[in-house]
């Protein structure tokens, strides 16, 4: 018998699944270069904690590290790149206190992205009204946890002392800590060292300041691109997943939600996918309201990628502020979709919002431009 020989086509299409593998995997390496990349530059530039005590004296207000929050993630549109950018921070000397509002700003600022989303359905009336809807749930839950937990968390210090109490249980002592992680640090430290000879050249604190910005860089092109794979991999079985779960009941939807995320690794993505579902009237607000809820917690798996970058004395730091991300979106689910009131509060928000917003569409576009942008901007220039 002879083999037939395969075509090129066919070789493509089978080297295809490995390839984008591969990509993963370098993806998701040269995150946790670009993390451990902010933090060292940081820790260069601030020559510490104290240091870096100083660099954010201008900002030792919670609000307006929570507005810087909501305007870089509506920028570079992934909450995922904010907080592993906040983890390197941390774990290179931002105080905690400043780290933790950023990280609820963050996680307020992701939602803009499905929100864009459904203003592609405004020259339909109804559909707009619906897919509007969708998006905007999203906007106002967020919007009730920080006004819940950002309160306890400067009057109790809720997130920080819980998050510090788990990651100690994970890593154990300081001591411990610092060789628990410390497999990271022959893995990622060739290619530091190979930043730190590209900047060698810039004077004074140059180097330091480029390492944070080719860090933060790099964070955004792979988190993006990571993105992009992992959705040619898996989008379709997450499609698969998510037409499965939703009718099925809210834990399952939000369980589902959170898979579909980890899967793909954004938010935005997970939560784009339902926002045309909801347009055409296939599903209700109510429906695809706890799909949102598990694509905020799947979303924090990131940071959490992020914080194994960190090795030595800011592993621990790191990891708790990682840590603090995925508390916050529990707690505020469990909180908020636990108690009937709460739980009807975004949903009516959301769907008043979008039966105005689709008889005025400039009041919409207004409303996405002024609580993403505007308002954060105007209000840091004010606070300072």
């Amino acid at each position: 018998m002879h083999s037939t020989p395969s075509s090129p086509q066919q070789q493509t299409q089978s080297s295809g699944p490995l390839f984008n593998w591969l990509a993963v995997i370098t993806l998701i390496y040269l995150i946790l270069v670009a993390v451990g990349a902010v933090s060292h530059g940081f820790k260069g530039f601030s020559g510490g904690a104290e240091g870096a005590a100083q660099i954010f004296a201008f900002a030792n207000n919670p609000f307006v590290a929570l507005l810087l929050g909501i305007l870089a993630t509506a920028l570079v549109q992934s909450s995922s790149t904010v907080t592993s950018v906040i983890v390197g921070l941390v774990a290179g000397g931002l105080p905690m206190g400043m780290a933790i509002p950023m990280v609820m700003g963050a996680n307020l600022g992701t939602t803009i992205t499905n929100t864009i989303v459904s203003l592609g359905h405004i020259r339909d009336r109804d559909e707009f009204r619906r897919a509007f809807a969708a998006a905007t749930v999203h906007d106002f839950f967020n919007l009730l946890a920080v006004f819940i937990f950002l309160p306890l968390e400067l009057m109790f210090g809720l997130l920080q002392k819980s998050a510090e109490g788990l990651a100690n249980m994970l890593m154990g002592s300081a001591d411990m800590s610092m060789k628990g992680v410390d497999f990271m640090k022959p893995l990622i430290e060739p290619a530091l060292n190979l930043i730190d000879k590209l900047v060698a050249f810039l004077p004074g604190k140059g180097g330091a300041i480029a390492t944070i910005v080719i860090g933060i860089l790099l964070i955004l092109g792979c988190v993006t691109w990571l993105g992009k794979v992992l959705q040619r991999v898996l989008v379709g079985r997450a499609k698969e997943l998510l037409h499965k779960a939703l009718g099925r009941g809210p834990l399952t939807g939000i369980a589902s939600g959170t898979l579909v995320t980890v899967m793909v690794q954004s938010s935005s993505t997970t939560t784009s996918l339902m926002i045309p579902l909801a347009g055409s009237g296939l599903f209700s607000t109510r429906q695809l309201y706890p799909f949102t809820l598990g694509a905020n917690i799947g979303t924090t798996i990131t940071a959490l990628l992020a914080a194994t970058a960190i090795s030595g004395a800011g592993a621990k730091l790191g990891l708790t502020i990682a840590l603090v991300h995925v508390l916050f979106n529990l707690f505020a689910v469990a909180l908020i979709y636990g108690v009937p009131f709460l739980r009807e509060l975004p949903i009516k928000a959301a769907e008043t919002l979008a039966r105005v917003g689709s008889e005025n569409k400039l009041l919409a576009l207004g409303y996405v431009g002024g609580l993403f942008f505007a308002l954060p901007a105007l209000m840091m220039v004010a606070a300072k």
